[in-house]
């Protein structure tokens, strides 16, 4: 560790022993059924939303907590893996993980690493400048993280405690918790999708914008993306740079999304207050939020715009594919487009029922269609699959009684944006949405140990003062 970052670390510790009150313990530990003690808080999922929950659990003494992620670390989220950009699309100044503590803030570590003269001549963060941030900042408050550990199965436990199957390298285990937060990012309810006209493709031909691909071997080939959001340009600029013969941008809208809707709800009212309104607003609001996807910066644009061999079909819906000899040919409205390789970033399919987690409840969990009916023009069957979270980010039940256990599993994922807006994955939600989910748990965990803390307080007899009798005292009384 660098100089600056020794000294910063310094200050991070500092700074959180002087934010520290009320510091009293105050969860009494839970026998698990195997006798070990069993976990207050299990969170799923390491990324930045994990991490920054784990922190605002551990601000609030729950500290018998653990984190777990499938992936090795460092690996943890996008930023080394799927996302293919240089740099974050959000400006550097907004906050997020940090809480609000100013030392914990990406501003801070980049200025002890790089110095303050960088930073201000910094545009946007390099993503793999966040990923290293993350790092640090998962190791400077010694959050409890267990990599290379995958979630297979959620169940009801005894008295009232979930258990986690947990599958590592060793075998598998059983984990137990009160409360589970599926911090998982971008799939956290479901999976990237192939639109259904490409879905009987191989995957030689045909994969998502999350997949591995090796796009060096895309060296003069023809290339189709399907979609036109940042992700979507994403995966156009890595074959392009990597030599792509020719890349197709398919759009099926009549003209590209510029708009960004998510600059304009970066306000403290909208991001605290959201998901206080009734579901008539939330719907009105996340339907046209939604449905305009989110807009590309001119960068992103440019990035593709510059190569020859880019290609922007707008009003072009894949309407059918059809495998070939040498490739895969794609019908339009606009005709039919020869490609070799197909790229779909098309966003993430609502499919509860494909999270091996989840095989125990997900015909139970409620969805926003079976909680409210929007008027016709609003209509929209894609926005209806979002599940339908209780003020907590707790799962609620379609049918009341069939699985009451899952409203000790909470959803802080891209999947909770119909109840929450920007929330479980998003950086410039984090300083409302983990406050918000940390004060569902806390609250919860305080009324389901409401008796014995009742108890505590009756049996409380700690004097603060003992009263030394002189005999002037006793005479006086006397």
């Amino acid at each position: 560790m660098s100089d600056g970052l020794a000294a910063l670390a310094v200050q991070v510790r500092a700074d959180l022993a002087k934010t520290a009150h009320p510091s009293m313990p105050w969860l009494t530990p839970m026998t698990a059924p195997d006798g070990s003690r069993a976990l207050d808080v299990l969170i799923v999922g390491a990324g930045q939303s994990g991490l920054a929950t784990a922190f605002g659990l551990q601000r609030s003494q729950v500290t018998n907590i653990l984190v777990l992620d499938k992936a090795d670390e460092d690996f943890e989220g996008p930023w080394l893996t799927y996302a293919r950009m240089p740099t974050l699309r959000s400006p550097k100044d907004y906050t997020g993980p940090d809480l609000d503590l100013p030392s914990l803030t990406y501003q801070a570590w980049h200025e002890a690493k790089f110095g303050m003269e960088s930073w201000r001549d910094l545009g946007l963060i390099p993503r793999e400048y966040w990923a290293a941030y993350l790092l640090w900042y998962r190791k400077v408050l010694d959050l409890p993280v267990r990599n290379g550990c995958e979630v297979t199965d959620i169940a009801p436990g005894v008295n009232d405690l979930l258990q986690a199957t947990v599958r590592t390298a060793r075998g598998v285990e059983m984990l137990y918790a009160r409360k589970i937060v599926l911090a998982t990012g971008q799939e956290g309810m479901g999976d990237w999708g192939i639109p259904e006209p490409l879905q009987h493709l191989p995957a030689s031909r045909c994969v998502t914008c999350a997949a591995p691909t090796d796009f060096t071997a895309l060296r003069g080939k023809r290339v189709a993306v399907i979609g036109a959001g940042a992700s979507a340009f994403d995966n156009a600029a890595m074959a392009l740079e990597a030599g792509a013969g020719a890349v197709h941008l398919l759009c099926r809208r009549a003209a590209i999304q510029l708009v960004q809707p998510y600059r304009w709800l970066t306000f403290r009212g909208f991001l605290r207050h959201f998901s206080e309104l009734d579901d008539s607003w939330r719907w009105r609001f996340m339907r046209a939020i939604l449905e305009l996807r989110e807009g590309f910066p001119q960068a992103t644009y440019d990035r593709c715009a510059q190569h020859a061999t880019f290609h922007l079909h707008e009003g072009a819906p894949v309407e059918g594919a059809r495998e070939t000899v040498d490739g895969v040919l794609l019908r339009t409205p606009r005709g039919e487009i020869a490609v070799d390789f197909v790229i779909c970033a098309t966003g993430v399919m609502m499919d509860f029922a494909g999270r091996p987690e989840l095989k125990r409840c997900a015909d139970n969990i409620a969805r926003w269609a079976d909680c409210y009916t929007p008027p016709p023009q609003e209509q929209s069957p894609r926005l209806g699959a979002f599940p339908y979270l209780s003020d907590d980010y707790a799962f609620r039940e379609r049918a009341a009684g069939r699985t009451p256990w899952i409203s000790d599993i909470h959803l802080f994922a891209i999947a909770s944006t119909m109840s929450f807006g920007p929330s479980g994955s998003s950086i410039n939600a984090m300083t409302t949405a983990v406050p918000k989910l940390v004060h569902g748990l806390t609250r919860g965990l305080f009324r389901a140990d409401i008796d014995k803390h009742w108890a505590a307080f009756q049996a409380y007899d700690v004097p603060q003062a003992v009263i030394r009798r002189t005999p002037a005292t006793a005479a006086g009384d006397a």
